[in-house]
């Protein structure tokens, strides 16, 4: 392997990790403090303590996908797997993301719809590029 492929093969695996450990990061949030991450989301606070319950368990579950899908390409990356999958899984999810916002928009408050749109869509839009990326 050349030098040259060399360093760009650490800078993509440096890449994947740093993506890897920013998803796991937000996961754990989402899991651990689901109060504050739901502050961030666009809408209203519940009106009910069953909506409240039901908003933190949604919360808990989109953090226990970005732990899952950050530990799945960190855990490829380990035993030298295809990580691609894990990326385009990830991207996906974002993109899915990125269609709920889209539905709900005119329901939500401006600013963090679109602060929620444009990250939904600059993460795909990342991720997509990332898996290219690692071939």
């Amino acid at each position: 392997m050349r030098v040259s492929e060399l360093a760009r093969k650490i800078d993509v695996d440096a890449t994947v990790k740093a993506v890897a450990f920013g998803r796991i990061g937000l996961g754990v949030g989402y899991t651990l403090t689901p109060a504050l991450a739901l502050r961030l989301w666009p809408g209203r606070p519940a009106a009910t303590e069953a909506d409240g319950a039901l908003l933190r368990m949604m919360a808990r579950s989109t953090g226990g996908r970005d732990i899952g899908l950050g530990l799945g390409a960190l855990f490829a990356l380990k035993h030298g797997s295809p990580v691609r999958g894990w990326l385009e899984a990830a991207m996906m999810a974002d993109v899915a993301d990125a269609i709920a916002i889209a539905i709900a928009f005119r329901h939500l408050p401006r600013t963090k719809a679109f602060l929620m749109l444009g990250a939904a869509l600059g993460t795909a839009a990342a991720g997509r590029a990332l898996a290219s990326a690692v071939g």
